[in-house]
C-alpha cells in the first residue's frame, strides 16, 4: 500500500516502458514496474533498504491481499490489473491486446480488507519497521516462503551507480531525503556512501553510514599519526604567548547588560623587524621538534622565508632620516671600521636598500633549488654549472669556476653581470653583429650563447629549453634584465605583466612548486598562489587597494593542509597590525583557527582569538555568540582546567556566562546541586528556582540542612519578582523558618504573634499557602518534596497545638484543631490530632456541665 502523497520518484525509478515478454501463462510482463510482483529477489528489495524484516512486510502484504486456495481468481485479478495499466501506459500495447482479446465477463476483484487494529504489543516493539494489522478473518492462514532478499552484484554497472556517488543503489531511491550530512564535535563527520577520498573504484553501498574524523590537527600529528603534545605547545602555544605580548589596543562593545573587550595588536612598523624575528625564533624551534611529516616540515621552512620577507617589504625608516631596515653588513668589516652600528641612510636611498635586502633574500630562498639542479649535472657541464649558479645570484661561485676552468675572458664578464646597462648594451650588440654576419653559432657552445644572452639582459633567449621555478624567474628578471635601479614595484609590476601574458613561469605554492607532497592528491593550482607573492602583489598595490586577501590568507598558499591556520593568523594580525591594509572580512582566517584549537582543547585561546575578531555593525552579536556557544559545547574540558578557566575570565568574558555554561553541563549531567549552584550565580533566576524546588530542596529539608536552604531561599529572596510561582515555591521554605523561629520564641521581632489568636491565623495562612502549592506544583513536585512538605506541616502543627494558650478560650483552642485539620499531614498523625481534639472537645463540655 502506498500513500498517494508521497513521492513515487522517492520510492522507485520507473523507465518507459520498452520491452514486453510473456509468461508462462501468455501473460505480458513488462521489465518495468510490474515485473517486481513476480521476481522474488526484487520483492524485497526495499524493506531491506529501509531496514525492515522482509519476512514480516510478506506478512502484511498477504494479510491486505489474502490468498486461500482461490488462487485463480487472485491471478485473473493480477492479469486484469496489468491490462489496465499497459493501456495507460502504451497506446501500441492497448491496441495489441485488444486485437487478441475476446470479449468476457470481467473477472471478481478481491480488494483488499479494511484495517481494523492496530496492535503494537503483538510483536517486539523494538524490531524496525514492525506493525501488527488484524482483519475480520482472524483465522486465515499465511503462506510466508523463505526468501533470499535483495541482491546486486557489486561488480557490475548498475543505472544508478553514478560518478559522483559511487553507490551501488543510490539513496536518493530509498528515503534519499532523509540522508544528510552531518558534523559533530572535533571534526566528525557523518554521511552516507563512499568514504571521503576514496578511490574510483570502491564501491559502497548508500544505506552505509560512515563516521569519519577530518584531521583538522594534522599539523600536529607526527609519522605515525599520533598527536604530538610537543608540537602542539610549540605550533599553538608559544606564537600565541608571543602573539599576547604585543602592544594591543582595546575595543569596548556592549552586549546587552554585559561587556566584551576586543581587541586588536598595534605596532609600529619600526619594530616590525624584530616581532619577524620573534616569530622566526618560534618556528625554528619548531622544525626542531622530531618526528615531524615532511609536508609539516616543508610548511614551517617556508613560514622563516615568509616572516623574512615581511621584514624586508613591510618595514619602515625613522622619523630622524635613519632607517630601520637592516643592510647585511659583515660583521668583521665593521670591527675593522671601528663602528658599532650601522651606517646612516638617507631617505633617497631607502627603496634601494629595500631592493638589496630583497635580493638577498631571493638568493637565500633559492639557494637549495641551485644547489639541487647542480647536484644532478655531471663533471663536464661547466657552463651549464655557471649558468644555474647565476640564476641564483652566486656571481662569487660563477666567477671562481670560470677562472679555474681557465675562461678568463667569461670570467671578466661575469663579475659585471647585471651592472651597468652600457655593459648589457655591448654584449647584446655583439651577439646582434654576429647575426648579421652570418657567424655559425654551431661552433660555439649552445651554454655559452645562453650565458652571453644572459649577461645581455635577454632572459627569455637564454631560457629557451629551459624550465625554471618562479623564483628564479624573478630574479633573472631583477637581476639582469631591467636596469639595477628599479624599484621592488616596478619588478613585479613587470612580472605580474608577463605572467598575464604567459611568459613567466606560474608563482605555485611551495608545496606544489617543490614536489607534491602526495602524489594520489589532485591539485588545483588555477588562481592560487605562493603567499610570498601575495606578499609582493600587497606592497606593490596602489592606494592600499588589493583584492587578494581572501586568496592570501588561505591556508593552500602555503600549506597543503587546507585546515592548518596556526601561522597564516598571526601573519595577517601582524600586517594589520602594522597597517599595511585593513579587512573586516576575513572571518573565515579567525574561524578556522579557532576551529583547529578547539579540535585540540585549547578553548581558552579559541576565545583569545574571538575576542580579535573585527567587530562589525551588520553581525552586533558576533562574539558573543562564538564565545557563548564555545563555553557550552566545550564546558568539560575548560572548566577542568584551572589554567584556562583563570584565563578566560582575565580576557573579560562575563562570569555570567561561564556559570551558565557549567549549569546546563551540570544539569545534562545530574549533579542539580552544582547546577543550581551556577545558575544563581549565573543570575537565572526562574532555572534555578525551578531545580530548587523539583529537585535540591526536598533532599535538604529531609537531611536537616536548614542553614544551607534558607542561604539558598534567601539568595533568590531579592529577585522573587523575576520568578515565577515564588510564594508557592522557595517562599513556602522561608515562610515556613520565620514561622518557626515565632512559634519557638526565638524571635523578638514577632511580638504580633504573642497571642494564641494570631499564632494560628499565621499557621492557616502557612497551610493555605501549603495546599496552594501542592495544587498548583503537584505535577512537578517528587514524592520527597511531599514528604517534606508533611514533615513542615507536622511540625508546625505540633508547635502551634503544644501552646497551651494562657488566657485564651476553649473556643479558640478548638480552632487551632480546625487549622491543623486543613494541614497536608499523613494520614495516621491527622487522626492523632483528631482524638486530641475530640478529648479537648469532651473536657469542654465537662467543664460546660461542671458550672451550669
Amino acid at each position: 500500500v502506498m500513500d498517494d502523497a508521497d513521492p513515487v520518484e522517492d520510492l522507485i525509478v520507473m523507465d518507459d516502458v520498452d520491452a514486453v515478454g510473456v509468461d508462462d501463462d501468455g501473460v505480458a510482463v513488462s521489465n518495468g514496474f510490474d515485473a517486481g510482483y513476480n521476481c522474488p529477489e526484487l520483492s524485497h528489495s526495499l524493506p531491506a533498504h529501509l531496514g525492515l524484516d522482509p519476512v514480516r512486510m510478506k506478512e502484511m502484504k498477504m494479510l491486505m491481499f489474502p490468498v486461500g486456495d482461490d488462487d485463480e481468481a487472485y491471478a485473473e485479478f493480477r492479469y486484469n490489473e496489468k491490462q489496465t495499466f499497459y493501456r495507460e501506459k502504451s497506446p501500441l500495447v492497448n491496441l495489441a491486446l485488444r486485437m487478441n482479446s475476446k470479449p468476457s465477463p470481467p473477472p471478481p476483484r478481491k480488494t483488499p480488507l479494511a484495517l481494523l487494529e492496530y496492535k503494537p504489543s503483538s510483536f517486539d516493539v523494538n524490531a524496525p519497521g514492525t506493525l501488527v494489522l488484524a482483519q475480520q478473518n482472524k483465522a486465515l492462514p499465511l503462506k510466508v516462503g523463505k526468501q533470499d532478499g535483495f541482491k546486486l552484484d557489486i561488480s557490475r554497472e548498475t543505472p544508478v551507480s553514478g560518478y559522483h556517488s559511487r553507490n551501488i543503489v543510490d539513496a536518493g531511491l530509498f528515503m534519499g531525503r532523509s540522508f544528510r550530512v552531518g558534523w559533530g564535535p572535533n571534526g566528525v563527520l557523518i554521511h552516507s556512501g563512499m568514504r571521503v577520498g576514496g578511490k574510483d573504484g570502491q564501491r559502497i553501498l548508500s544505506s552505509v553510514i560512515t563516521i569519519e574524523k577530518v584531521a583538522v590537527d594534522k599539523v600536529a600529528r607526527d609519522e605515525k599519526n599520533e598527536v604530538n603534545k610537543e608540537a602542539v605547545d610549540l605550533l599553538f602555544d608559544s606564537p600565541l604567548d608571543l602573539h599576547k605580548s604585543l602592544h594591543h589596543k582595546t575595543q569596548e562593545i556592549e552586549v546587552g547588560s554585559f561587556k566584551l573587550s576586543l581587541q586588536k595588536v598595534v605596532s609600529d612598523r619600526l619594530v616590525l623587524p624584530d616581532i619577524c624575528r620573534r616569530y622566526i625564533e618560534v618556528v625554528e624551534k619548531q622544525l626542531e621538534i622530531g618526528g615531524l611529516t615532511p609536508s609539516v616540515r616543508m610548511s614551517l621552512m617556508h613560514q622563516v622565508m615568509v616572516w623574512e620577507l615581511i621584514r624586508v617589504l613591510f618595514s619602515e625608516k625613522e622619523t630622524n632620516g635613519r632607517s630601520k631596515l637592516e643592510f647585511n653588513v659583515d660583521e668583521e668589516d665593521m670591527m675593522q671600521d671601528g663602528k658599532a652600528s650601522l651606517p646612516e641612510i638617507e631617505p633617497e636611498a631607502l627603496p634601494l636598500v629595500r631592493r638589496a635586502e630583497f635580493s638577498y633574500w631571493l638568493q637565500e630562498s633559492v639557494y637549495h633549488r641551485v644547489q639541487e639542479d647542480v647536484s644532478c649535472l655531471d663533471e663536464f657541464s661547466d657552463l651549464e654549472h655557471i649558468f644555474l649558479l647565476l640564476t641564483g645570484r652566486q656571481l662569487d661561485a660563477a666567477v671562481e669556476l670560470a677562472a679555474s676552468r681557465g675562461d678568463v675572458r667569461l670570467a671578466c664578464l661575469l663579475s659585471g653581470a647585471g651592472g651597468s646597462m652600457v655593459n648589457r648594451a655591448d654584449i647584446a650588440q655583439q651577439l646582434d653583429i654576429w647575426k648579421i654576419n652570418g657567424m655559425d653559432f654551431n661552433f660555439i657552445e649552445k651554454d655559452r650563447i645562453r650565458l652571453l644572452e644572459l649577461l645581455s639582459g635577454n632572459i627569455h633567449n637564454a631560457l629557451v629549453g629551459k624550465r625554471i621555478d618562479w623564483k628564479r624567474f624573478l630574479g633573472l628578471l631583477m637581476w639582469y634584465e631591467l636596469p639595477p635601479g628599479t624599484v621592488l614595484q616596478a619588478v613585479f609590476h613587470t612580472y605580474q605583466h608577463l605572467l598575464t601574458e604567459g611568459k613567466a613561469p606560474y608563482p605555485l605554492p611551495v608545496y606544489i612548486d617543490e614536489g607534491p607532497v602526495k602524489d594520489n592528491v589532485d591539485v588545483v593550482t588555477e588562481g592560487r598562489f605562493d603567499l610570498a607573492y601575495y606578499l609582493m602583489l600587497l606592497h606593490a598595490s596602489e592606494d592600499g587597494k588589493f583584492d587578494h586577501l581572501r586568496s592570501m590568507f588561505s591556508a593552500l598558499a602555503s600549506t597543503d593542509d587546507p585546515l592548518d591556520y596556526h601561522m597564516i593568523w598571526h601573519q595577517r594580525a601582524v600586517l594589520e597590525g602594522t597597517g599595511t591594509f585593513s579587512s573586516s572580512d576575513l572571518h573565515v582566517v579567525d574561524m578556522s583557527y579557532v576551529s583547529q584549537l578547539l579540535c585540540l582543547g585549547k578553548c581558552h585561546w579559541a576565545i583569545y582569538v574571538v575576542l580579535h575578531m573585527p567587530y562589525r555593525k551588520d553581525y552586533p552579536y558576533l562574539h558573543s555568540a562564538v564565545i557563548r556557544e564555545i563555553l557550552f559545547q566545550y564546558c568539560e574540558t575548560w572548566s577542568t582546567k584551572e589554567e584556562q578557566h583563570k584565563f578566560i575570565e582575565e580576557l573579560g568574558v562575563p562570569s555570567q556566562w561561564l556559570h551558565e555554561a557549567m549549569a546546563v553541563y551540570f544539569q545534562y549531567y545530574g549533579d542539580l546541586a552544582k547546577a543550581l549552584k551556577h545558575y544563581i550565580q549565573c543570575g537565572s533566576w526562574q532555572k534555578a528556582h525551578s531545580i530548587f524546588i523539583a529537585s535540591v530542596v526536598h533532599s535538604l529539608f529531609l537531611s536537616a540542612e536548614d542553614s544551607e536552604i534558607w542561604r539558598l531561599a534567601t539568595s533568590m529572596e531579592d529577585h522573587k519578582s523575576e520568578i515565577e510561582d515564588w510564594d508557592l515555591g522557595a517562599g513556602i521554605y522561608i515562610s515556613f523558618y520565620l514561622l518557626r523561629s515565632s512559634l519557638q520564641g526565638d524571635d523578638s521581632d514577632m511580638a504580633k504573634l504573642d497571642s494564641l489568636e494570631s499564632k494560628d491565623a499565621a499557621c492557616k495562612e502557612f497551610f493555605a499557602h501549603l495546599n496552594k502549592s501542592l495544587e498548583v506544583l503537584g505535577g512537578k513536585l517528587p514524592t520527597d518534596a511531599r514528604v517534606a512538605y508533611s514533615k513542615m506541616a507536622e511540625q508546625i502543627c505540633s508547635l502551634l497545638l503544644s501552646d497551651s494558650g494562657e488566657g485564651s478560650t476553649r473556643e479558640t483552642q478548638l480552632g487551632c484543631y480546625d487549622t491543623v485539620a486543613a494541614a497536608p499531614l499523613p494520614e495516621d498523625v491527622r487522626s492523632s490530632h483528631l482524638q486530641d481534639a475530640v478529648a479537648l472537645f469532651t473536657c469542654f463540655l465537662s467543664e460546660i456541665g461542671a458550672t451550669t
